[in-house]
């Protein structure tokens, strides 16, 4: 660790107790780790102690989601209008979605939320999606500054590989919003369907894939990277400014 995080981890301490940071530290010295992976999370890149082994979670289990899974399922109608405008008149406000650096032209996005802030431009886009998310995400800061909000169109035929995300320490939200026959999810070895207008929560660290087995319908959901809510405060502040400090120095 740099002089700042070191820092910054003791101002951590000072305000949250001793032992507030022990599972971060544990996590960065693998051999001090009480807890063995799941085999289908092997692939995770950092694994934060304690978190729960679970792929899949009810969305309504945890209090501070709650207001944001409500009111996503609550405004999907509108939401979904939104989308489908910008797809039809906006497509220039779509990217290829670059996971990891690997772009896939057949998988497009438009970033509601990137880079540890809401994406102005997708304001006047996507007004009810960007709205429910500055409210119930951005402002009570359950969302990942380290990642990101997006429409995530799969285009017919598209499929993403099996893979594991970096992390546990956050979790995946899905707002289902146009879902065609043969659209699936699989994370570890439960594989689900998304139910238009509802909510999916998952653990992407485990091992996951998508597809759209549709020859002619795109499948569309709005992803929102939020912190996994057995995650502190504190560590939240920690682990922000510890995965800034590593991405720093591997893009260096």
């Amino acid at each position: 660790m740099t002089p700042e995080i070191d820092d910054l981890f003791a101002a951590i301490r000072a305000e949250h107790g001793s032992s507030a940071l022990d599972r971060v530290e544990e996590m960065l010295e693998p051999r001090r780790r009480s807890e063995t992976r799941h085999p289908l999370q092997q692939d995770a890149k950092w694994v934060l102690p304690g978190i729960s082994q679970t792929p899949w979670h009810d969305p309504y289990t945890y209090p501070e989601l709650t207001p944001l899974v409500t009111a996503l399922e609550s405004h999907h109608a509108q939401i979904k209008a939104d989308q489908e405008r910008a797809w039809a008149d906006r497509r220039d406000s779509f990217s290829d979605y670059e996971h990891y650096l690997v772009r896939q032209q057949n998988w497009q996005a438009l970033y509601l939320y990137r880079d540890g802030a809401l994406v102005e431009d997708s304001q006047c886009v996507a007004p009810t999606a960007y709205r429910v998310l500055k409210e119930h995400a951005v402002d009570t800061e359950v969302i990942c500054p380290l990642l990101e909000s997006h429409f995530s169109t799969l285009l017919p035929g598209a499929s993403i590989k099996p893979h594991c995300d970096l992390w546990n320490f956050s979790i995946n939200l899905h707002l289902a919003i146009d879902i065609p026959q043969g659209a699936g999810l699989r994370v570890a070895e439960e594989a689900r369907t998304w139910d238009e207008g509802k909510c999916l929560l998952f653990d992407y660290s485990f091992e996951h894939e998508a597809w759209n087995g549709n020859d002619t319908r795109t499948r569309t959901c709005l992803l929102a990277d939020l912190w996994h809510p057995e995650t502190t405060a504190a560590e939240r502040l920690a682990l922000t400014a510890l995965m800034r400090e590593i991405q720093k120095m591997m893009a260096g």
